[in-house]
């Protein structure tokens, strides 16, 4: 590799993976009466991978999470599987111990009172401890630290309360993943609406999200749903769900490309076409100062700037008006929809439609 290209990220392994290798060590324990230096476990594609054991010093096994380049807060985590036999019966009981969360709220598709491990990761549980043994089994997972990992994550808002997710549809993490922040903003829309909430806030980021919460702090924190780049997949749950209201917060780079009808707005998939900039700011009349910033930027920041200097936010609020009906274009029912521009600091409304 040349020192100009960039190094390839590597894979992880989810905490379902890990939780499953886990498991079916501490059954390896349970049946034979000796830990496993290492166990092998089958993915959902049906691929097989190893992984190494460590003892946990009072007869359960730990299996170490590696989230490869993956900035995730359970890198390291130290997931942990204690084993108990179940006589008469072939059950398997899955129990949350400490730093594994447990659901308090509908809407994740998980019975409330249940241990936060999602569908596919139970089934690769029971598969893999199903590899040793068929005799009924109860089984705590558990975290070391798992509750201050989960202060990083939006367990709480979810009603996840005490710990982690056990999560993954794969069994890999892969590194900035798109697919699991766009699952995730499809998951706290879910919980929202299945406490019968029928107006959200949504947001692009934390700053937006922080004054999205003190213009609305009636609001029960759930309503509040950090989209990223995800408005088009937020608006369209939300509507197929019967949301009725929604406010959209975020900056003017994003309410930009929303007026030019971009609903994923990662910058590196969707560049800032200028000519939106020049539209709004010839439809408000704008100074010549502001207009020449539409002309000669490449961002949308300098352009908001220099309208702000000027006082001039009509071309601001013109740039909300847009990002409005190319949002409401893209549900499939009506619904009552607001844009609000915010400032860089995420502290004041510059401009709203």
């Amino acid at each position: 590799m040349s020192p100009t290209e960039p190094k390839q990220l590597r894979t992880g392994w989810t905490t379902g993976t890990c939780a499953s290798a886990a498991a079916k060590a501490a059954v390896t324990l349970l049946v034979t009466g000796t830990l496993p230096v290492e166990v092998e476990v089958e993915l959902p594609s049906g691929q097989r991978a190893t992984f190494p054991v460590e003892d946990s010093g009072d007869h359960g096994a730990v299996v170490v999470k590696d989230a490869g380049d993956d900035p995730d807060c359970t890198d390291g985590a130290r997931m942990t599987v204690h084993a108990t036999e179940l006589p008469a019966t072939d059950e398997l009981i899955f129990v949350a111990g400490s730093g594994i969360g447990t659901i308090t709220k509908p809407g994740l598709g998980l019975a409330v009172g249940s241990p936060a491990i999602n569908p596919v990761p139970a089934r690769m549980i029971a598969r893999a401890v199903r590899e040793v043994t068929d005799k009924g089994l109860e089984l705590v997972f558990s975290v070391p630290g798992g509750v201050e990992m989960a202060k990083r994550t939006t367990n709480a808002r979810l009603g996840i309360i005490g710990g982690i997710s056990i999560l993954g549809t794969t069994g890999i993490v892969r590194p900035f993943s798109t697919a699991a922040y766009r699952a995730s903003v499809v998951q706290q829309i879910n919980v929202a609406v299945a406490q019968g909430e029928r107006e959200l806030v949504l947001s692009t980021g934390s700053r937006s999200e922080k004054c999205a919460m003190d213009l609305f702090p009636d609001f029960d924190e759930v309503c509040f749903v950090e989209v990223g780049d995800f408005t088009g997949v937020a608006l369209k749950n939300a509507a197929k769900l019967g949301v009725e209201k929604i406010t959209w917060v975020g900056m003017v780079g994003k309410i930009s490309k929303l007026a030019n009808e971009v609903m994923m707005t990662h910058f590196h998939r969707s560049d800032l076409n200028s000519d939106v900039l020049v539209e709004v700011a010839k439809a408000a009349n704008a100074s010549s100062p502001v207009l020449q910033a539409a002309t000669a930027t490449k961002t949308a920041r300098h352009f908001f700037e220099v309208c702000v200097e000027a006082n001039e936010l009509g071309p601001l609020e013109l740039l909300c008006q847009m990002a409005k009906k190319a949002c409401l274009d893209h549900f499939s029912k009506p619904v009552d929809l607001t844009v609000i521009m915010v400032d860089f600091e995420g502290k004041w409304v510059v401009a709203r439609a």
